[in-house]
């Protein structure tokens, strides 16, 4: 369960961020950038601060 709200918050994040940089501004593209980043940092190190933060609201596995 917990996967799933991750990807789906990320997937969202990626999608947003592309619709407001071509709508708003291209410096939203920094924001899809560094979500990005996050998923990559996530995979080599296994820590997700999305996943810290689902487990706080109690959100089990």
């Amino acid at each position: 369960m917990k996967n799933r709200i991750v990807r789906a918050v990320a997937g969202s994040f990626i999608l947003i961020s592309l619709l407001l940089a071509i709508y708003v501004n291209q410096n939203w593209l920094w924001f899809t950038a560094f979500v990005g980043a996050n998923l990559l940092q996530s995979s080599i190190t296994k820590w997700c601060l999305m996943e810290q933060i689902l487990n706080k609201l109690g959100v089990k596995d």
